[in-house]
């Protein structure tokens, strides 16, 4: 059995997620990448939660997009995701001290009826329902360009006007275009991973970034 080649760290399991901190920005320093103080903690969230460092060029910011996230978060703003695993993995406690809920329509009943009527996907329909609540919203949306797609066209039909779209889907199929549409608008703020790469984790940890940002 051949060797390893590198040294185990002995590191106490409460330590392990700062080593993996120090660890990110001692490559991001040797890399010669310098990134901006205010989205430093959301793209080193990113890069912790995928241990993938092209989200360190990747992940594009609307002009304070992080202090309006913020700003919203406080003045309790809720959070609408495309999936279920990207619901359960924010900090809905966190998220609760500030007055906002997270939500997930994908699995309602009327969700499914309406995009059958519509011969849409159920993602396109989660959105419509969306419209629907009268409160501030942030999209974490980590999978559907269909729902991203939809949100761009009810944002331009003036239906809805979101705090901050996450715009994270991952795959191959109209994934860069929807991106891109998201990146095109000049009055709500985003945060986009251009590109392939995303997914609800992904969109789930920009989320948790944000609000563990309110805690310092």
């Amino acid at each position: 059995m051949g060797k390893i080649g590198t040294t185990i760290e002995n590191v106490l399991p409460a330590e392990i997620e700062k080593r993996s901190f120090e660890i990110i920005t001692e490559e991001l320093d040797k890399k010669g990448i310098v990134l901006p103080e205010k989205q430093a903690p959301v793209i080193k969230r990113c890069i912790h939660t995928s241990a993938d460092f092209d989200y360190a060029e990747n992940l594009v910011f609307s002009e304070g997009a992080v202090e309006k996230a913020i700003k919203a978060i406080k003045s309790g703003a809720s959070i609408v995701t495309d999936t279920q695993m990207g619901y359960s993995g924010i900090n809905k406690k966190r998220l609760g001290a500030y007055g906002g809920q997270a939500y997930c329509f994908m699995s309602d009943k009327d969700v499914a009826e309406m995009a059958g009527k519509n011969g849409t996907t159920r993602a396109v329909a989660s959105m419509e329902k969306a419209c629907t609540l009268n409160e501030k919203l942030i999209f974490a949306i980590g999978n559907a360009p269909t729902a991203l797609i939809r949100l761009y066209e009810l944002i331009r039909e003036g239906r809805i006007k979101p705090e901050l779209i996450i715009g994270v889907p991952v795959g191959f199929v109209n994934v860069v275009q929807s991106k891109e549409l998201i990146l095109s608008l000049t009055d709500i703020p985003y945060i986009v991973a251009r590109g392939r790469k995303g997914g609800s984790n992904v969109a789930a940890c920009i989320c948790n970034a944000l609000l563990q940002m309110l805690e310092k």
